[in-house]
């Protein structure tokens, strides 16, 4: 008892915070590095900007809170975290798990959600559950980011038409039909925006310039957005849509331009001005939700390290970025943030940009600081439509349609039949539904493949041997494959033309044998003829120390062993000597 509270607390104590920052200092942190991540993190600031509003909207709260989750969680994350080139922030795969929970308990449930997911994380850091990510299949990953594409793209529709929908139901059939029910009630100009919008998102790569084309392409939005309300033509702003009421009561339009002020989560109000009481039950309705967050917010910040590292050549350390993505999603929400994760494309920009340390996150959360304190009021002209027109190209790029026509070309029917369950359950029910069949169902189809190439072939043996079947097992034998392997042998030992005396299995194919295996294994000699002996040779270290294990089993210890088949056929040969003398 005393050694496991040892090791326990070693693997506790073996999940450190401020690794990757420590990692790159300890490498050497010069002048021109600091110079390379201040230009990155402005890089990936001008990003960060209008999406983490967007992102916001999209998670039915206020803009701003979209910015506290930048700046917080970003430059908090990017301290203690465990990957040197992760930008952490809102992002897109949560928008499909938060506007519900915002939608049921308001912007105080989202605020105690993220807090729990932050708890979750700690407690997966500390498990050390970091690796988990590798036993994830790819039709599985592609399955659920493109299932959150799609939902995320089809939450676009209304801001981007500018449709009249009072508010969006929670199961996504209602809501394509609610879409198409509100078409009539399209907006010409906000469409026009969001277009534009999307049309300079889409060809401002053609231009080759160094600036990211998120921000110029929602300048052009609100700039034509300016022109049209000139002209007497609305359009829906972030101005318009949202406003605020500061500490001392003051009330304003679109975003305040303060510092992210405490709060305290569990006493927000809702939609509808109650404060919540958050009792045993209250908290448990919001566990689903915060354990979806704390899953989807593992995966998505570790393999954005994974990328990052193939971008970089080095080594994150997983369980300390999930530990600093739990700190950070439990002291944002005092802070007003929502939940928080790496962000692949910021942080991919971030890499491109020439970043070589945390230093770089950092000055990307400054920044976003900045803007918020100075332009916030320019900020409030931004349109939806463009906020929109930016999500349906984050969407476009989670649903990674290149990735998904590679894997249907080369992949056989099982991969494609995770791919498209994945993507279906996602969209229909939620990610982790989706990630927990698509797991359990890939994992049941390559036990089904690994199965299949068990087989047993029947070998020639010396002619002297008359009475003799000699076959050889390749394969793993596991509980799905050995009964099926044994019953196929037993029939062709009991079921002969001629009488068989000695049963000879050659396995020096076999690397594999469990507890099923050894199963099957006493059950064939069980059945088998009271005349018949059963020999088995060239076993390979595992089956032979499962066997030895095992070997308290009475049946078991009737089989004879050798090295090889020579000495096996010696042993037979002995035996028919001793058979004829005795008769």
């Amino acid at each position: 008892m005393l050694n496991k509270w040892f090791l326990t607390k070693n693997a506790f104590l073996a999940v450190k915070p401020f690794s990757a920052l420590k990692d790159s200092f300890r490498v050497g942190y010069t002048k021109q590095h600091l110079i390379r991540d201040v230009i990155a993190g402005l890089t990936v600031g001008v990003i960060a900007i209008p999406l983490s509003m967007a992102l916001a909207i999209a998670s039915g709260v206020p803009p701003q809170h979209g910015l506290y989750t930048a700046i917080v969680a970003g430059i908090l994350i990017a301290v203690t975290g465990g990957s040197r080139f992760n930008i952490s922030g809102p992002t897109a795969a949560f928008v499909v798990i938060l506007y519900p929970i915002t939608q049921q308990f308001g912007l105080g449930g989202l605020l105690m959600a993220t807090l729990l997911s932050g708890l979750i994380l700690i407690i997966m850091a500390l498990f050390r559950l970091g690796r988990l990510i590798e036993y994830i299949p790819l039709p599985v990953t592609l399955g659920f980011t493109c299932g959150i594409g799609i939902t995320i793209a089809t939450l676009q529709i209304k801001d981007f038409l500018g449709l009249t929908i009072p508010s969006m139901p929670s199961h996504y059939i209602d809501k394509v039909q609610t879409i198409f029910t509100a078409l009539p009630t399209i907006s010409w100009s906000d469409t026009a925006v969001g277009i534009v919008t999307l049309f300079v998102l889409t060809q401002w790569r053609r231009l080759r310039l160094p600036i990211p084309g998120h921000l110029p392409a929602v300048i052009v939005g609100t700039i034509l957005a300016l022109i049209l309300s000139y002209y007497g033509m609305n359009v829906a702003t972030i101005g318009s849509a949202f406003t605020y009421t500061l500490s001392d009561g003051t009330v304003g339009n679109g975003i305040p331009n303060v510092l992210p002020q405490f709060m305290l989560p569990w006493n927000i109000p809702n939609a509808q001005g109650e404060v919540i009481n958050w009792d045993f039950a209250a908290l448990q309705a919001l566990l689903p939700a915060a354990f979806s967050m704390a899953v989807l917010g593992a995966i998505e910040s570790l393999l954005c390290a994974v990328v990052l590292d193939n971008m970089t050549d080095t080594k994150h350390h997983s369980n300390n970025e999930l530990l600093a993505q739990g700190i950070g999603n439990i002291v944002s929400p005092f802070l007003g943030g929502i939940t928080a994760t790496a962000a692949i494309a910021r942080s991919a920009a971030n890499v491109k940009a020439g970043a070589v340390s945390p230093i770089a996150s950092i000055v990307h959360g400054i920044l976003v600081l900045l803007s918020l304190l100075i332009f916030a009021k320019a900020l409030s002209y931004l349109p939806l439509a463009s906020m929109a027109a930016l999500l349906l190209m984050v969407a476009w790029n989670m649903a990674d349609i290149h990735n998904i026509i590679s894997l249907v070309r080369r992949s056989g029917k099982n991969e494609i039949a995770v791919l498209v369950i994945c993507i279906l359950l996602t969209v229909i029910f939620d990610m982790v539904i989706a990630i927990s069949v698509g797991v359990l169902l890939a994992s049941l189809l390559f036990i089904r493949t690994i199965a299949e190439m068990t087989k047993s072939i029947e070998m020639s043996h010396p002619d002297d041997l008359t009475d003799v079947l000699v076959y050889r097992i390749s394969g793993p034998l596991f509980f799905a494959a050995a009964d099926n392997l044994f019953a196929e042998l037993h029939d062709k030992t009991v079921h002969t033309d001629h009488e068989i005396k000695h049963i000879v299995l050659q396995c020096e194919a076999v690397n594999v044998l469990d507890t099923g295996g050894i199963h099957a294994l006493t059950r064939f000699v069980q059945h088998m003829l009271p005349h018949q002996q059963l020999y088995m040779c060239n076993m390979q270290f595992q089956p032979l120390r499962m066997l030895v294990k095992s070997s308290v089993v009475p049946e078991l210890k009737k089989i004879n062993f050798s090295p090889d088949l020579t000495e096996t056929y010696g042993k037979i040969r002995l035996q028919e000597n001793e058979s004829e003398l005795r008769r």
